[in-house]
């Protein structure tokens, strides 16, 4: 019926039929669907719900990974903050206590260091004295510098690796929200719903098209052109479309020019059968509005710009 190359045209219209471009709306998980905002039939504006999916698991998902941010961040302040004033206190404590162990170790020193010039006491007994003075020095130092490391709080690499975690966890909360986000999906364009794949109470796999939806953007005509006729044509040339009912023609333009010939006779090539190969051709309506009066399969003719006619076989 569309091959038209073998006999000569009453006029100057290509024969061709409406397509539509479908918009096959679906869900990347899995799930009941628990309500159906649509029927067959309907026009949904964008942005209007379409469809809500089961999504008890989700939502306890995202709220565990909620509660581990919570403790991620609690752990990485405790970390940074350092020791507990408690624990401050009873580190200076110590501290204060060896610094009177130091001072009294300082002053047995000294006094030892006289008895043993007045020869009252051994050299052994000043070296004993000195050993422990020393010894409380270097216990001050100790605890001098564990004050420090209390006050400042964890190293900085433990630091780093509890940010790490809180960032861990975070992006454990997108993807949990994500998930539950995509149980309930809206229409992307304003369209006409064309089909309904699944019914309330059904288990929709992931990836299903659950709602088949048609923009109006999305009509085109699609026309089929003889070989001679199609070298001379480009996309985005303008075309006339007309069809039974459908009142004043529609503006249109080519939008795809097939490589390939279709509907082609199983021969070997030549001038004689040359005129039976055709090309399909699609344009679309350069008014939206007027893709309404459009329906996918309905026949069209269209006319190119100038009223190009193809030629007549001999």
């Amino acid at each position: 019926m569309l091959a038209q190359g073998c006999s000569k045209h009453e006029s100057d219209f290509y024969p061709g039929y409406a397509e539509g471009d479908y918009v096959r709306l679906t869900a990347p998980v899995a799930g009941t669907l628990v309500k159906l905002h649509v029927q067959r039939g309907d026009k949904i504006a964008a942005g209007a719900p379409v469809f809500v999916l089961e999504s008890g698991s989700e939502l306890a998902a995202r709220d565990e990974t909620r509660s581990r941010i919570e403790r991620a961040k609690a752990q990485l302040a405790d970390l940074r903050k350092g020791k507990r004033a408690d624990e401050l206190a009873a580190v200076r404590a110590q501290l204060a206590q060896a610094n009177a162990a130091l001072t009294q170790a300082t002053s047995d020193f000294t006094r030892d260091q006289k008895l043993v010039a007045d020869k009252f006491i051994s050299p052994q007994r000043l070296d004993a004295t000195r050993s422990a003075m020393q010894q409380a020095r270097a216990r001050v130092d100790e605890l001098s510098a564990q004050l420090r490391v209390a006050q400042q709080g964890a190293r900085p690499d433990e630091i780093a690796a509890a940010a790490r975690e809180v960032d861990a966890a975070e992006a454990q909360f997108a993807q949990a929200a994500w998930r539950v986000q995509q149980k309930t999906q809206v229409s992307p364009a304003a369209a006409d719903v064309s089909d309904v794949l699944y019914r309330e109470g059904e288990y929709v796999p992931a990836g299903s098209p659950v709602v088949s939806l048609l923009p109006p953007g999305n009509v085109k005509a699609r026309f089929f052109v003889p070989e001679a006729q199609v070298g001379a044509l480009r996309v985005g040339a303008p075309v006339t479309i007309r069809c039974d009912g459908c009142g004043e023609p529609i503006a249109g333009t080519i939008t795809f020019v097939a490589r390939e010939s279709e509907y082609t006779a199983p021969i070997i090539y030549s001038k004689e059968n040359r005129a039976s190969l055709v090309f399909m051709v699609e344009a679309k309506p350069v008014n939206v509005a007027a893709a309404d009066r459009l329906h996918p399969g309905q026949p069209l003719e269209l006319r190119l710009a100038g009223g190009t006619a193809p030629a007549a076989s001999k």
